[in-house]
């Protein structure tokens, strides 16, 4: 017996989704800011979402970004240090980001 393939439904597409370093919620991968470690260990916004290296991802909530300064989020999502200045200018580059 010959199965009309009108009645299959197409396959539905799997939406990547990632969880945010700080608040936990799981949202679209889409939706959310990559940092990357390089390999000199510095932390940085990957705009591209395409770079080599540890990634980390955070909401584009301004709360969040706000929280990074006070807890050790970060240094547990790429298990390594982050020098107190260099999170200092992540944190306000990742706000300007969020300004465009």
């Amino acid at each position: 017996m010959k199965k009309n393939s009108s009645s299959i439904p197409p396959a539905v597409k799997a939406v990547p989704q990632r969880t945010c370093a700080v608040c936990r919620l799981v949202k679209e991968k889409k939706e959310l800011v990559r940092l990357v470690r390089t390999d000199g260990g510095k932390i940085e916004i990957d705009a591209t979402g395409k770079r080599e290296g540890r990634g980390a991802y955070l909401c584009r909530d301004t709360a969040c970004w706000d929280k990074l300064a006070k807890g050790k989020q970060l240094e547990h999502a790429f298990k390594s240090g982050i020098n107190r200045t260099d999170l200092e200018e992540l944190i306000k580059n990742g706000k300007d980001l969020l300004k465009e």
